[in-house]
């Protein structure tokens, strides 16, 4: 089940990854991660930002990511999950559909990206 508040949370944080990937920008994707962040794309794992920039830098120019929450849930008062449905569309290749669990966590006063993995299912 999806909240309000939980995806009102996630869009947030989302919105400005998406923006981020959309404009090729590694850095500043890895700036919406933790610093101890877990991060599993579709090569092996790494841990922080700069293993997050290091991923999207090696992605084409011209990736787009597009979302759809599927499930949220409050695991803490200052952690959110989601699961999403993500299209990554290339310019010169087929769209590579991804399901994609997120744990967001509260840094302060804003929320950052703590745990990133993405499944492949065929």
């Amino acid at each position: 089940m999806t909240s309000t508040a939980e995806a009102e949370i996630l869009r947030t944080v989302l919105d400005r990854w998406k923006s981020a990937v959309d404009a090729h920008d590694p850095k500043r994707v890895a700036s919406y991660f933790t610093d101890d962040a877990i991060f599993q794309g579709l090569h092996p794992y790494g841990i922080g930002p700069e293993s997050v920039a290091e991923y999207y830098d090696s992605q084409p120019i011209g990736m787009t990511a597009a979302y759809d929450i599927l499930e949220t849930r409050w695991m803490a008062d200052d952690l959110v999950l989601g699961y999403l449905h993500v299209d990554f569309t290339f310019t010169d290749r087929p769209v590579v559909t991804v399901n994609l669990c997120v744990l967001a966590r509260r840094v302060g006063d804003d929320w950052l990206i703590d745990h990133y993995q993405v499944s492949r299912l065929p």
